[in-house]
């Protein structure tokens, strides 16, 4: 008699990229390199490329509210990630369903602005993502940027972080929002690749070197979803962190250069290395 073998399953809670180097393509990308089964419940339809976002059409508040229902109606789910929601109907709508669906191990990635200035939240609904998301989340994930614009809008002020230490200051102050761990990326200071990890009690530092590469597209939805598919798999949140650090750092080192912009990382390097591809 066969056994049955255990799938554990990640939701994500995202936009679409078309060009698959970003949101719930990367995500689901992701989950699936982790041996992780990937679910989405798509936020935003978006027309971009490695260039840039060119148009985004938003999914109505009721549509993501009823895909949340099918999923957590039917298959049980391990972990969610959420990225790119960008009105205050939708994350209203995301908020009440995961307060009535009560998910374990919930990872929030802040998505504010592509990597080409192209404004993905409104900026009306950052205090909605402050007040209803971030204090629904195990794990927050911004990087500097977003970390400056959560503390800004909390406390209307401006916030410049340009140092490991303000790093940790800016984690300590976000934590208070209620989110259990930040982790803040380190990518966009200069010298080796350091995050932050805060707890409420105690820091991790991360650190790696810095890899010469433009092609970072997707960086931040494949750490955090990865974050997600090692909690959903069981390990403790600074654990996943870890793994998802190395994950990431792989997938960056051997990025695609696909496009005229700015490539994706490799989600499946490891996998496509196993099965006799050269990257080199």
């Amino acid at each position: 008699m066969k056994t049955k073998k255990l799938i554990y399953s990640a939701l994500t809670i995202a936009g679409s990229d078309s060009c698959g180097g970003a949101g719930i393509q990367a995500d689901l990308k992701s989950f699936s390199a982790h041996g992780v089964y990937g679910m989405s419940v798509i936020t935003a339809v978006t027309a971009q490329n490695t260039q840039g976002v060119f148009a985004v059409q938003d999914i109505t508040p009721e549509l993501i509210a009823q895909q949340i229902d099918a999923i957590f109606s039917d298959i049980e789910v391990h972990a969610v990630k959420i990225g790119m929601v960008s009105k205050i109907a939708s994350i209203e709508a995301i908020s009440k369903k995961l307060q009535q669906y009560s998910p374990k191990n919930v990872v929030l990635d802040p998505v504010m602005i592509s990597k080409s200035g192209y404004s993905l939240l409104q900026p009306e609904a950052k205090t909605a993502l402050i007040e209803k998301l971030l204090p629904l989340a195990d794990v927050l994930t911004p990087n500097i940027p977003e970390a400056e614009a959560i503390l800004e809008e909390k406390y209307k002020k401006k916030f410049n972080i340009t140092n490991v230490d303000e790093m940790v200051l800016a984690a300590k102050e976000i934590h208070k929002l209620g989110a259990k761990y930040v982790l803040i990326k380190g990518g966009h200071l200069e010298g080796k690749a350091v995050d932050v990890l805060y707890d409420g009690k105690s820091t991790s530092f991360l650190e790696t070197e810095r890899i010469n590469t433009k092609n970072t597209h997707g960086t931040g939805c494949t750490l955090s979803s990865s974050i997600a598919a090692n909690l959903a798999l069981g390990f403790s949140v600074v654990e996943s962190v870890k793994r998802s650090k190395e994950y990431i750092t792989t997938a960056i080192e051997q990025s695609l250069e696909i496009g005229k912009g700015v490539g994706p990382t490799n989600h499946f390097y490891t996998l496509y290395k196993k099965a006799g591809l050269n990257f080199d």
